[in-house]
């Protein structure tokens, strides 16, 4: 009787010890809603993929948008959203916390650059030291995103400031500005269409999005791509306004290097989904593999406002500070 116990109590012990610490998949389970920036689609679609193979109960509902409208679903439309994943992560710190949102958890980086096709005019001739020649020509047309939707697109305006100063032209940002505003976008990813379609020749977005969709790209300067932590003050030295919080407000916003942020929403429908997602999003094994392959480096762990909200599982991703 006793030798009988012993087994069973030592068998028992072993699927206990084995399944310790592993993901119930029956317990997470239902809607997960992501309002995640355009240049995240890619990545988030191949995450998912791979986290429904560990939980698949969730059905994760994605919306792509400019960061900042996406932001103002959750502000002026209150639409239900569990996370809410930035191509910067100001926007999460500016438009959602305190009231939407306790914590900020950044995650990756980018930079800027100007992606082209094979059918491209000048496709053969454009390079880092002549590319605004090129885009002012008459034959050609370009794109951007909207400054007011889109962190990509206010990137745009400081990335051509900088490049300015640092080509010593003066007045080049304000005539590319000036220049094909017909081909402005809500956000980055509106404007592959454009491009594949021909309709366009180049247009200014993220280095990632353009390996995410094979195409060409003209690799800018560090002075210029707002991507070295080392060029930080002097990014700072450009500066745009967008639509503020409010109808009639502006807000200023400086040049700095590139990093996303993610958050969790305060009254998220699915907090245990977004919680599981997050965490395999966030793991260097899953997550974030599947960002560095999408062209998406990883700055984790970074400092971060009100780390002590963060939940349990997800301090290992930052680290306190501002």
């Amino acid at each position: 009787m006793n030798k009988n116990f012993t087994s069973l109590f030592f068998t028992l012990f072993c699927i206990l010890s084995c399944s310790y610490g592993q993901p119930n998949k029956n317990i997470v389970s239902g809607d997960l809603i992501i309002f995640n920036a355009g240049s995240l689609s890619v990545p988030i679609k191949d995450i998912t993929a791979s986290f429904n193979k560990v939980y698949p109960n969730v059905k994760v509902l994605m919306e792509s948008a400019g960061s900042v409208a996406s932001a103002r679903k959750i502000t002026d439309l209150n639409r239900p959203c569990d996370i809410m994943a930035s191509a910067d992560y100001s926007v999460i710190d500016n438009m959602l916390i305190p009231k939407f949102a306790d914590w900020n958890i950044k995650f990756v980086s980018n930079e800027l650059s100007i992606v082209y096709t094979s059918k491209s005019k000048y496709a053969s001739q454009i390079n880092s030291k002549n590319w605004f020649d090129i885009l002012m020509k008459d034959d050609v047309a370009y794109g951007r995103a909207d400054p007011n939707a889109d962190p990509c697109g206010y990137r745009t305006v400081l990335a051509l400031q900088l490049a300015e100063k640092f080509y010593k032209k003066p007045g080049l940002s304000a005539r590319i500005l000036a220049k094909d505003q017909n081909y402005m976008r809500p956000k980055e990813v509106d404007l592959v269409a454009l491009l594949e379609s021909g309709s366009i020749d180049y247009i200014f977005i993220y280095r990632s999005v353009a390996i995410q969709h094979q195409m060409n790209f003209v690799i800018l300067p560090d002075q210029i791509n707002l991507k070295n932590p080392a060029f930080a003050k002097y990014y700072a030295t450009a500066c745009t306004e967008i639509n503020g919080k409010e109808p009639g407000l502006k807000e200023m916003v400086k040049g700095e290097p590139m990093i996303y942020g993610v958050t969790m929403l305060k009254n998220a429908p699915n907090k245990a989904a977004a919680i599981a997602f997050l965490k395999f999003m966030l793991s260097k094994e899953q997550g974030m593999k599947i960002l560095l392959r999408d062209g998406q480096p990883s700055v984790l762990p970074m400092p971060t406002k009100n780390y002590e909200k963060l939940p349990k599982d997800l301090k290992q991703f930052a680290t306190p500070g501002n």
